[in-house]
């Protein structure tokens, strides 16, 4: 009877102990769903990010919202402090960050691919050099069926077509990975048009955000355009091998994105990863980023609002939320980017005392 009144006695504790647990999960789920989180920006990793924040409010509690305006309408909008972070795949450089209000700090999130994607019929792939892809830009290749394609390509039967090129027309940080690209591997490009989030095009039609050029590129026959490479997998558009600083042509893959990565990052994460020398390595490849306040008490912000934020940018990098970006095409940080995140993030203050630990 002892023994018996004694594993009673551990049951109901274990019980007690476990309801308590979940009743503390719920208090806290509930609390936390009277904080919510806005973010606008880049489209290039917005399939990432609504997957994410979707799973973070379902953990949480915490409300989540995301407008893919691009990068420029994110860093204007975080400018504005109408928003708690602001999303590019271009990073402020020096000038620009003291143009902001206060001091900003950069979290990779994560990398993927700009890919060429083109529609021809009973095509699914060509080749491209890195003059071949400035001409077809700079409008000097005007048709499919141009003698310098078909040298790259002799094995395709191109049509007697005109080329149409389509870009992005808004502040883009997807044209500036592909412009800064262009810049370094075409003397040509980086006189005439170089590089930047909004460009003077000499050549093309405007679509409005990655879903705009990819869904003009998918409905219009001998259309090329540049976009993030988690639409044209989604979409099943055609796009281009390109050929790498070694001479190569590489398809855009998980495994060839993060080879661009394997050099140095610097502390700020701010580094272009376009035209790596890794032989293995996709040329156009990139970080995309999260861009906030350093000090996180202004405008009347509360603090609870401030943990928040850093909160979920923490678990962002984590690898909970990493394995999801591959699940949507995304090549995961590489371990070395995530270290730096964290330590930035542990940078991070609200009137001047450090939120995480």
């Amino acid at each position: 009877m002892k023994k018996i009144l004694i594993l009673l006695a551990v049951v109901t504790a274990f019980t007690a102990c476990k309801s308590g647990s979940k009743k503390k999960g719920a208090t806290e789920k509930s609390a936390n769903s009277e904080i919510s989180l806005s973010a606008a920006g880049a489209t290039f990793p917005m399939p990432f990010y609504n997957m994410a924040f979707k799973k973070y409010t379902g953990e949480t509690g915490v409300l989540m919202t995301y407008g893919g305006i691009g990068s420029g309408g994110g860093i204007r909008s975080l400018k504005d402090k109408v928003v708690d972070f602001g999303a590019s795949d271009a990073f402020l450089t020096d000038g620009q960050a003291t143009e902001m209000p206060a001091p900003i700090v950069h979290i990779p999130t994560c990398m993927g691919a700009v890919v060429v994607a083109f529609n021809l019929p009973n095509i699914e792939s060509i080749k491209l050099t890195n003059d071949a892809l400035a001409k077809i830009f700079l409008g000097q290749i005007t048709k499919w069926n141009d003698p310098e394609l078909k040298k790259l390509n002799p094995e395709t039967k191109f049509p007697d077509m005109a080329i149409s090129v389509v870009h992005r027309s808004d502040g883009s940080g997807t044209t500036f990975i592909f412009s800064d690209y262009l810049t370094k591997v075409s003397p040509e490009w980086a006189e005439k048009v170089g590089k930047g989030k909004s460009l003077k095009w000499p050549v093309g039609m405007g679509a409005k955000g990655n879903p705009g050029v990819a869904g003009t590129v998918s409905q219009t026959i001998g259309a090329v355009g540049y976009i993030g490479s988690e639409y044209a997998f989604a979409q099943k558009i055609s796009y281009a091998l390109l050929q790498n600083s070694s001479g190569n042509y590489i398809k855009p893959s998980l495994e060839s994105v993060s080879a661009a990565a394997k050099g140095d990052i610097p502390d700020d994460t701010r580094v272009m990863l376009n035209n790596s020398s890794a032989p293995d390595a996709y040329p156009i490849s990139g970080f995309t980023w999260i861009i906030l306040y350093k000090d996180q008490n202004y405008d009347g912000r509360s603090k609870a609002q401030a943990e928040a934020t850093v909160k979920f940018l923490d678990w962002l990098v984590s690898p909970e939320a990493q394995s999801l970006a591959r699940q949507v095409n995304y090549a995961p940080l590489p371990a070395p980017a995530v270290e730096k995140a964290k330590a930035i993030l542990r940078s991070v203050t609200y009137d001047g005392q450090p939120l995480l630990k």
